[in-house]
């Protein structure tokens, strides 16, 4: 009788996955919806809503690789603040 042999069921990620993934992120991270007049709710002023980041960290919370979703997270928030004070977004 032959030898069965064990199955490897290990999954990876190939290199051009996990960067396009990160571009994404990335791109998701800088997605503002903005206002061309900002609201005024009592003393709290909302000048735009982050979009990018709801939808970003819905992707992130179903990513198969565990691992990744810390960096992915980091990304997002990184990308979030940053493009908060750049001319990026929709304006509305």
């Amino acid at each position: 009788m032959p030898k069965k042999q064990k199955r490897q069921n290990s999954k990876t990620e190939a290199d051009s996955t996990y960067f396009l993934k990160l571009v994404l992120y990335v791109v998701l991270g800088s997605l503002w919806l903005k206002f061309s007049m900002p609201l005024e709710i009592g003393s709290f002023v909302l000048t735009g809503i982050p979009l990018g980041l709801m939808v970003g960290l819905l992707f992130a919370s179903h990513d198969h690789f565990q691992v990744d979703r810390k960096i992915e997270y980091a990304i997002l928030i990184v990308m979030t603040v940053m493009s908060y004070f750049l001319p990026t977004g929709i304006v509305i």
